[in-house]
């Protein structure tokens, strides 16, 4: 017979409150187009984007990390102190070590929260959403802070015209706790490693100590470049309009909902050609409200999904109370669908 105690959380958990924050300086398709052969008409017709937000020298992934959570933070009616556990998701944190999330759940005042940072590229919110739905549901935590963040102008190559006008900077955030009630479903995620290629870094940080210019890209003047994010468009355009449909499906099926039962459908925001594709795809109703924050905010990666659903809510597109489906795909390839009850 185990020595062990059973542990003692909440029955179920919920996101309470979301926060997000958007960089002061909105760049439009024109400036993009100052570096690339190509047009306004053109983006707008193969992304959907309008203009993206830029951070500028203060507005580093800590700083848009704590705005975004304060607000989420107060949403959820809380104080910072409450919080157990911070999960912060990004690719664009370039200190190594220590995570960044240990500097954010000091600066906001949690009282010795666990705090770590994680790796999952466009689909992190959803990996950060099932870890601290754990967490509630085992009692390791009562709240949970998780927060998607990006500074991916850092990791854009403005040479390159596949991907110059596609990404943004930003943080969103939510507390997650405890529920009386299934207010988050089951998570249907993986990863397709074989693909990986379709969506990486140019280089490794390690090539830049080997020292060997010639295994380095240059820009057009002979200079190093700065490592960026690169995609084959064609492809992954393929496997998210197809596969990924079939997952957010997965996701309404664990939750034990049809697409009639949606009132909304928040997927990550990195193609408006995607997600009506996934909308068209899954037949869903035209009551389902559908995020296309894209439009004003780019790919914004991990931090995509709970900006797009702060906004949704702040402009009443959704409300308190509403069923939601979200998915988040990208580079690994990695996924997560779940459905959940807006704050």
């Amino acid at each position: 017979m185990s020595k062990i105690k059973p542990s003692k959380g909440a029955p179920y958990a919920r996101i309470l409150g979301v926060g997000g924050y958007r960089p002061v300086r909105v760049v439009p398709n024109e400036v993009i187009l100052e570096t690339i052969d190509s047009s306004d008409e053109w983006i707008r017709s193969r992304s959907g984007i309008e203009t993206r937000h830029w951070a500028g020298p203060e507005e580093t992934v800590a700083a848009m990390s704590i705005e975004a959570a304060g607000k989420a933070i107060a949403d959820a009616g809380i104080g910072a102190e409450q919080i157990g556990a911070v999960v912060v998701s990004t690719v664009s944190h370039f200190s190594q070590t220590p995570a960044v999330a240990t500097e954010i759940a000091d600066k906001l005042g949690t009282d010795k929260a666990a705090a770590f940072d994680i790796s999952a590229g466009c689909a992190g919110f959803g990996y950060g959403l099932t870890l601290a739905k754990g967490m509630v549901v085992e009692g390791s935590a009562e709240y949970v802070l998780v927060i998607g963040v990006e500074r991916l102008s850092d990791l854009t190559d403005l040479e390159d015209r596949a991907t110059a006008f596609l990404f943004g900077d930003g943080a969103g955030a939510v507390v997650v706790g405890p529920s009386k009630e299934p207010a988050i479903g089951p998570t249907v995620w993986g990863s397709e490693g074989d693909k990986s290629e379709t969506i990486k870094q140019t280089v490794p940080w390690d090539r830049f100590r080997l020292g060997d210019v010639s295994e380095l890209p240059l820009d057009k003047d002979g200079n190093i470049k700065f490592p960026a994010l690169t995609q084959e468009g064609q492809a992954v355009f393929r496997w998210a309009v197809f596969e990924m449909a079939k997952v957010a499906q997965q996701a309404l099926d664990a939750a034990g909902i049809t697409s009639d039962d949606l009132d909304v459908f928040i997927p990550h925001q990195a193609n408006v050609r995607i997600i009506d594709s996934m909308v068209k795809t899954l037949k869903l109703p035209e009551h389902v409200t559908v995020a296309r924050d894209i439009r004003t905010t780019g790919n914004t990666s991990a931090a995509s999904i709970p900006l797009a659903m702060e906004r949704l809510l702040a402009t009443g597109e959704a409300k308190s109370g509403d069923t939601a489906l979200v998915i988040g795909f990208g580079a690994g390839l990695v996924y997560a669908a779940t459905v959940v009850t807006l704050p």
